[in-house]
């Protein structure tokens, strides 16, 4: 049965800004309600997301948890484990 499935495979990369970007507009956050909940401000978030300032650990933390996923997520968007396996 498992055969007959075929690996996608990833047509964009993205990187950990963009992630951010995307995971907070799933949830329908703008980006203030995200600086609301992580006390990060509207304007880094901005800068994050456009890739003009680096997430950081402990952002990544504070914008994982109150986006309720894992770090990682956020971090590695393009992580593959085939290609370091």
């Amino acid at each position: 049965m498992k055969r007959n499935f075929i690996k996608a495979h990833t047509n964009t990369t993205m990187s950990p800004g963009e992630m951010l970007k995307t995971l907070r507009e799933l949830q329908e956050l703008s980006q203030k309600e995200l600086a609301e909940l992580t006390g990060v401000s509207q304007s880094n978030i901005s800068a994050i997301e456009t890739g003009a300032r680096q997430i950081g650990r402990e952002r990544s933390l504070l914008f994982a948890k109150a986006l309720k996923v894992h770090p990682a997520v956020i971090l590695f968007p393009d992580f593959d484990i085939q290609e370091v396996a």
